[in-house]
């Protein structure tokens, strides 16, 4: 049986400047081998986001300047990113994207970019200084270990209700202090990881797959395309 999952790809036009577009390829492949087609809409500036028209998000990095032109517009998509997050739609946030998610991002500048609160992290700044190079991590719940290259300069601390993405096994993860990297609230993956991520740990785009699927048809049985192998590919 052959399914239809709508993406939502959240200021493609924008956030895209460590070529994170290269997760949306990278669903798509996992997408047709789990015998799924992805109907992907980028929602950018000025343009609505309705919860109940996506099965899945993506939202990926940018700099300062994308920064700040997003974190002004996504105010206006708060309520409806925030009920389909609250309702267990499976989102993935990179770099920016996980930083916009939280209350705040202090950028390189010390200006302080609001976020939307629909996660409980913040991001701060650190002084003339880079997280820059390759990482690897572990996730505690399911052993999986991800691998990745991290370029942020902000340092972010997680909230009530996150759990992080992986501990550090190598690298600098989400602040160099607490031995955590990205997060994990409810479906919603985030991640500092360029790479892209999903194109070396093809293990999270199943995990986001295969959530879409069952919060669409909660009455199918989705066992095979959660035994789909996942070659290694770092």
């Amino acid at each position: 049986m052959s399914y239809e999952l709508n993406v939502a790809h959240l200021y493609g036009n924008l956030m895209n400047t460590y070529g994170d577009v290269g997760n949306i390829l990278a669903l798509n492949y996992y997408a047709k081998q789990m015998d799924v087609h992805l109907n992907v809409d980028i929602v950018s500036l000025e343009e609505d986001f309705h919860a109940a028209d996506y099965d899945l998000a993506f939202f990926g990095g940018g700099q300062d300047f994308e920064q700040t032109i997003v974190s002004q517009d996504i105010q206006t998509k708060k309520a409806e990113l925030t009920k389909f997050i609250e309702s267990g739609g499976p989102l993935l946030a990179i770099c920016g994207g996980f930083q916009l998610l939280g209350h705040y991002y202090i950028g390189a500048d010390g200006e302080k970019l609001p976020g939307i609160g629909a996660l409980d992290h913040y991001t701060l700044a650190q002084d003339h200084k880079r997280f820059i190079g390759d990482i690897v991590i572990k996730n505690q719940e399911t052993g999986e270990t991800y691998h990745g290259f991290e370029n942020h300069q902000g340092r972010t601390f997680l909230g009530a209700g996150e759990r992080p993405l992986g501990n550090v096994v190598s690298g600098k993860g989400n602040n160099g202090e607490d031995g955590t990297e990205g997060a994990i609230y409810k479906n919603v993956y985030c991640s500092y990881f360029h790479g892209p991520i999903l194109t070396r740990n093809g293990e999270i785009a199943k995990h986001l797959l295969v959530a879409a699927l069952k919060r669409k048809f909660p009455e199918d049985d989705f066992s095979q395309q959660e035994a789909l192998p996942i070659p290694a590919t770092f």
